[in-house]
């Protein structure tokens, strides 16, 4: 199995539960993944990915070199393109820096053994899939789209953005790794029907395979009184990773007195995620804004990850003050084993904004924990919260139908629990570990069988 980026997003969490649970469905895997930072941090492949066998690509120099692109080993591109990120966009990467990769990739999979594999499942359409094919051509491949690399392919079809002057030159090539996949994941039906038009591959191969949760570690296990106002108080008072436009985290903080919105176990609103610009945070804030004012109890906003130093478009601490929304905070970075689950646990609603989510990870997980989730009604959203049932769903990018859904969210009790019963017993019967892995394996079978 192979991840070209260091842990820090939703492939790396599928990536880590779907390596820990498939031998128990009769598959062994070595990870072979990128990695950022010293033992210990969150980024770093071997902490995160404990109790796998990690081979890990070592990316905290080049993040540092004049261009990480030339560095050895290279820097990982991305997707996304965010100025001066040290990951630049892939349609901006010209062919000797993308030889670069594939050359270093080759020999990553080389030295991890990829030689004696039965099969290569490999994350992401990326470099990787060149170097396999170069040097293990005879090896079958599973391919597995997470969904940033269908918002950069509908970019380039849409007309590429000033700058991706290499842009048809990556189509071309991730629609060829898709091609010469023997089965392509998908994170949902709703990809699975789109994925074959915008890649040019065999609808037959294509495989919806969603995400889904550890229930060993998220379920319910609810934080009330002090012991939830605890929690809050460590995260954004006593040990604040909140940060700013600077990148630092805990450069923004918190005060006993900012504390009094959680107060009588106020239904906290929680978003989990990066500060991508897909994900629409910006319009959270200013729909929430205008929602408190009808609330009929305190309820604050918690912003629960970005990466520290990484956003797009505007920042959510400048949305705030443009805003003047009050109860909104930002809590930072969190580890997803250890925190997350404690967060949920303290919240009453999981909320994501975001309108080009391909599956939307988090609102399973906090479903799992018992919260009702509030989402947009489009793509992978859509097919995991039943409006009414397991939660509230929202036009697309509309701000009026998300600040009703918010005040509803907050001043319906008996609906929100309701809601969040219902949430907790479908999550466990469609998205929990290991039996996703199962499914997975005899997708396996069928590839090498």
């Amino acid at each position: 199995m192979a991840l070209l980026f260091f842990p820090r997003g939703g492939s790396s969490q599928v990536a880590r539960y779907m390596a820990r649970a498939l031998p128990e469905s009769g598959w062994d895997v070595t990870l072979v993944s990128g990695s950022l930072g010293a033992d210990g941090d969150a980024t770093n492949a071997a902490a995160f990915f404990s109790g796998i066998d990690v081979h890990a690509l070592d990316y905290t120099a080049a993040r540092e070199a004049p261009d990480p692109l030339l560095a050895d080993p290279p820097f990982h591109p991305s997707y996304e393109d965010r100025p001066g990120a040290p990951d630049r966009v892939f349609a901006r990467v010209d062919d000797d820096a993308y030889e670069h990769l594939v050359s270093t990739w080759e020999r990553e999979l080389r030295d991890a053994g990829a030689a004696e594999c039965d099969l290569l499942h490999l994350h992401h359409l990326t470099p990787i899939n060149e170097a396999a094919a170069r040097a293990f051509p005879d090896k079958p491949v599973v391919g597995h789209l997470h969904g940033t690399e269908v918002l950069m392919l509908n970019e380039i079809a849409a007309g590429p953005p000033e700058g991706w002057e290499h842009a048809e030159v990556w189509a071309d090539r991730m629609r060829g790794w898709a091609q010469r996949c023997e089965r392509l994941l998908v994170l949902s039906a709703d990809a699975a029907e789109r994925a074959p038009a915008l890649l040019g591959v065999d609808p037959a191969r294509v495989v919806p395979a969603p995400n889904g949760f550890d229930p060993k570690l998220f379920d319910r296990r609810p934080l009330r009184g002090e012991e939830r106002l605890r929690l809050w108080r460590r995260w954004l008072v006593e040990e604040p990773r909140g940060w700013d436009e600077s990148g630092e985290p805990g450069s923004v903080s918190y005060t006993e007195q900012d504390l009094k919105a959680f107060a009588d176990d106020a239904p906290v609103m929680l978003y989990v995620g990066r500060y991508t610009e897909v994900k629409r945070i910006p319009l959270l804030i200013r729909a929430y804004a205008r929602a408190r004012e009808r609330f009929s109890r305190p309820a604050p906003l918690v912003i629960l990850g970005g990466h520290p130093g990484e956003w797009e478009g505007e920042h959510p601490l400048s949305v705030i003050r443009q805003s003047g929304a009050r109860d909104v905070f930002l809590a930072g970075w969190h580890s997803h084993d250890g925190e997350l689950p404690q967060g949920m646990n303290a919240s009453g609603v999981v909320v994501l904004p975001s309108v080009h989510e391909q599956f939307g990870q988090v609102l399973v997980e906090g479903m799992a924990c018992g919260l009702p989730a509030l989402a947009v009604n489009a793509h992978g959203p859509a097919t995991i919260v039943e409006p009414g049932e397991t939660g509230w769903l929202v036009a697309p990018d509309d701000e009026d139908a998300m600040c009703e859904a918010l005040v509803e969210a907050v001043n319906d009790d008996t609906a929100r629990r309701r809601m969040g019963e219902t949430a907790y017993e479908r999550s466990r019967e469609r998205y929990s570990w290991p039996a996703l892995a199962e499914r997975i394996a005899r997708v396996y079978d069928e590839v090498v069988g």
